[in-house]
């Protein structure tokens, strides 16, 4: 239990990490608007002499008090942490690298590398279910009181951040923000799929209760067993079908390929796995 609870905040912290990386090294230093709080932050630091850190910061606890006044206890610990831990690195790197420049002084390529940083870091904090606090705070919100989809509500507040970077930076800057905002949710989106995915593997072998063995005693995976009847001929089979990771489908497909080199396997993607338990009916 606490080995587990070391290793999600471990990820937490690393995914927070790259998040403020991508933010003040590829974000801030041309003012690219990309929607989040930290652009937020980023635009009120032209009139309000705070560093970005500072207001990231104030602007995240803000934002959490509302949330647990307008939503409730959905906010945990996690979320909380890494909320202030995001804009915290941010200060840090503000001490080390003050007045940092562009690499590349191309808005273009800072919002692609901004774009793959950030979203390998929000995909390790959503892993954890956690969030770096800011507008996931304000789509929540939006989700409850409008029945907006959550989704749709993380796009619209983010799209509507980037856009409000026409009333502070010139055109280019603002257009860049506004695509960079549309594609680095697909990047998360893509980023947060590569982490979740599995495999539904169906086999139909002639050797079926080996296989059936292998995957119950040496992958320690369940499984369901059909019964099959092929259209050409009639004639009945078996089919065995089971929900394997990456390491786990690598395993079962050296083995099947081993021990019945002409069973017929197909493949499947998987992203998402829910299991409903039962609940026991009670006799009144």
């Amino acid at each position: 239990m606490i080995k587990n609870i070391i290793k999600e905040f471990a990820i937490i912290t690393f995914g927070a990490i790259l998040a403020a990386t991508a933010i003040y090294f590829f974000m801030l230093p041309l003012n690219i608007a990309i929607g989040s709080g930290s652009a937020i932050a980023m635009m009120l630091s032209t009139f309000i002499p705070l560093p970005v850190s500072m207001l990231s910061l104030i602007l995240n606890v803000i934002l959490l008090i509302v949330g647990f006044i307008l939503i409730g206890r959905e906010f945990g610990i996690k979320t909380v942490y890494a909320a202030i831990l995001v804009p915290l690195v941010i200060g840090l790197y503000e001490l080390i690298f003050p007045n940092f420049e562009s690499l590349t002084n191309d808005p273009l390529i800072d919002v692609i590398c901004y774009t793959i940083t950030v979203g390998m870091g929000m995909a390790l904090l959503f892993s954890c279910n956690a969030s770096s606090g800011g507008l996931d705070i304000v789509a929540k919100i939006l989700n409850k009181y409008t029945h907006m989809d959550i989704g749709t509500a993380v796009s619209v507040s983010g799209v509507v951040v980037a856009a409000a970077s026409f009333f502070f930076y010139d055109t280019k800057i603002a257009v860049i923000s506004i695509l960079g905002t549309y594609f680095g949710g697909m990047v998360v989106d893509k980023f947060i799929f590569g982490l979740n995915i599995k495999r539904r593997v169906c086999v139909i072998s002639e050797r079926l209760d080996e296989i059936v063995d292998f995957i119950l005693n040496d992958l320690h995976s369940g499984a369901t067993i059909n019964e099959i009847i092929g259209a050409y001929d009639m004639t009945r089979r078996r089919e065995v079908i089971v929900i394997v990771n990456k390491q786990e489908y690598k395993r079962l497909m050296d083995y099947v390929k081993k021990l019945d080199p002409k069973a017929f396997v197909t493949v499947y993607a998987v992203n998402e796995i829910r299991y409903q338990p039962k609940v026991k009916q009670i006799k009144k």
